[in-house]
């Protein structure tokens, strides 16, 4: 059975956020970086612009495989995106 949301621990969820609020940031930087509307991106991608937007604002997740589409229209290594804050592409 999946587990739900509410019976992580507050401190895994936590991560989560900030997880989401990292690699969303690094999406946006990413996107302006490259000279790319949010909708162009989503169309290269595959990602509704709606998804993007709240990619962004790192209110929401993607799945995994969803990443790879966003690293492949960026033209850069998944790594740039999900790298850790020590990592060199930490910020």
């Amino acid at each position: 059975m999946p587990m739900s949301r509410d019976s992580v621990e507050p401190e895994v969820r936590d991560a989560w956020e900030h997880s989401r609020v990292l690699v969303g940031g690094r999406v946006r930087k990413l996107r302006l970086d490259a000279g790319l509307t949010q909708e162009a991106l989503a169309l290269e991608s595959g990602l509704s612009r709606n998804v993007l937007i709240e990619l962004e604002r790192g209110r929401r997740s993607v799945l995994f495989e969803r990443l790879y589409d966003l690293a492949r229209a960026l033209e850069v290594p998944i790594t740039a995106l999900v790298a850790t804050e020590e990592g060199p592409d930490g910020e």
